[in-house]
């Protein structure tokens, strides 16, 4: 086959795959435009009714409208923005026979690909449709080379290719094979899990048992029980003898997430196991050996906790002879597109949908906001997108209200700023945090990076201070 032959087929190929929809009251011009069409190749249907078309671009039957600017209940500006409403992928041909270049740039403001006059000029729509049909074939191909190179940015279930991603991951290899104890840090909602697991996939252990602790969620009692076990009759309800979670995961990897939630008396406690690998369950004088690795997380600044005397100096110092740092997502905003398509691809499967991305608006919304929430709200933000959402592609509108309407950033100081005391700061910023979260505590706390009861005695002490304010 000729290079030119070739050329020919990729072309027609092209062509065949992108269907277009033909709008127009005049049913003589309709059909002359429809048999141009099919005679360059392009699968091509028509209606007189801009409602019908409408209907066409909502069951995502066409990928290309040329309609007629003076059509009788709708005109053609109106019906250009229904249909971007409707789904933002499709490119609009507006025709007209009273052409003007304000009329033409009015238009393409709008967002219409392209403005042409009656009689149509047969090559001048040819090339831009041609035009289209390269634009479509590129983007397949850079969607395929997207999921290749997906793959290729995928570290044991962590995606990321911006430098401090990179950094994290040689990090996590070197010390994989030979740690015995590690301290993950990092904002809530950042993936501090997955690095843990990362680290347990690619340590000799990884064929033994890998278990999750999450400290916050249990009272010291239960924490306690649940970490060392207990024998029957330890306490009330103690109906029989259970191992801790240390002794389940003898041979393998503990970890215990947000250990900065923990008491004092529970991190005595743990410090032993790491001094001397021992255990005792509750209610048990017995010392049982257990040999575990483990791995602890906390969103919080330990060494602040240490001068604070919320955490023993000394467990601090035996977590963190190996420390990484995992980084915000407003850290890697380059990431945001990689893990943009690996959300979707989760989606699609999910809820069985095609949603081929998003919105160039879109996407820039989500590279202008500051992500308190990390790659967690990043994900609710996909998933909720990807549910409501009727279009192949995710827009403005399908994304939250917060981040439809970014707030602006002023280059200067605010001119509403004015110096406070540091505790009005801080009272002021916990209430705007609990009021992006609808008054939700628990991700008003996760946000802050405060455990759930220090926000439940700043929030009484509030309450307090209005009393006596108000008497």
């Amino acid at each position: 086959m000729s290079t030119v032959e070739a050329v020919e087929r990729t072309t027609s190929a092209l062509r065949r795959n992108m269907p277009v929809c033909v709008v127009d009251d005049d049913a003589r011009t309709l059909d002359v435009l429809l048999a141009q069409l099919a005679a360059m190749g392009f699968p091509a249907f028509g209606t007189t009714k801009p409602e019908e078309a409408l209907e066409q671009v909502r069951a995502g039957r066409c990928r290309v409208v040329i309609a007629d600017i003076k059509m009788p209940g709708m005109d053609g500006l109106a019906f250009l923005e229904k249909v971007l409403q409707h789904d933002p992928g499709v490119y609009v041909i507006l025709i007209t026979g009273y052409y003007s270049i304000d009329a033409a740039i009015e238009a393409i403001r709008r967002g219409a690909y392209d403005y042409l006059c009656k009689p149509l000029d047969r090559v001048r729509l040819e090339r831009s449709l041609s035009e289209l049909a390269e634009l479509f074939g590129q983007r397949r191909q850079i969607r395929e080379l997207e999921e290749k190179l997906l793959s290729k940015w995928e570290f044991h279930g962590i995606i990321g290719k911006s430098p401090v991603m990179l950094e994290m991951f040689d990090m996590i290899q070197k010390v994989a094979r030979h740690f015995s104890n590690v301290l993950i840090t990092g904002p809530t909602g950042s993936g501090k899990e997955l690095v843990a697991k990362a680290l347990h996939e690619l340590s000799p252990v990884a064929q033994n048992r890998f278990v999750v602790c999450n400290c916050s969620a249990l009272v010291d009692t239960l924490l306690e029980s649940q970490l060392f076990g207990y024998v029957r009759g330890a306490f009330t309800g103690a109906t029989d003898t259970r191992p801790g979670l240390f002794e389940y995961a003898n041979g393998g990897t503990v970890f215990l997430d947000e250990i900065g939630e923990t008491s004092i008396s529970t991190q005595a406690k743990l410090l032993r196991v790491l001094q001397n690998r021992e255990i005792q369950r509750v209610g048990s004088p017995e010392v049982r050996k257990v040999e575990v690795r483990l791995i602890a997380a906390t969103n919080r600044d330990l060494r602040a906790e240490v001068l604070a005397g919320r955490f023993r100096e000394d467990l601090y110092y035996r977590l963190s002879a190996i420390q990484i740092r995992v980084p915000g997502l407003s850290e890697r905003l380059d990431d945001i597109p990689l893990l943009v398509q690996h959300l979707l691809k989760k989606y699609n499967q999910a809820y069985g949908k095609n949603i081929q991305g998003l919105t160039r608006r879109a996407q820039a919304l989500l590279l202008q906001h500051s992500w308190p929430g990390n790659v967690r709200e990043l994900e609710n933000v996909i998933s909720s997108a990807a549910i409501t959402t009727a279009s192949d592609f995710i827009d403005v509108h399908d994304l939250p209200e917060h981040l439809q309407r970014p707030r602006q950033r002023a280059a200067g100081i605010d001119d509403s700023w004015r110096p406070l005391p540091l505790e009005e700061v801080r009272r002021l910023h916990i209430q705007r945090v609990l009021e992006m979260c609808g008054g939700n505590r628990v991700r008003a706390s996760e946000i802050l990076g405060i455990g759930r009861t220090s926000l439940y005695r700043f929030l009484k002490r509030e309450a307090r201070r209005k009393d006596q304010s108000a008497a």
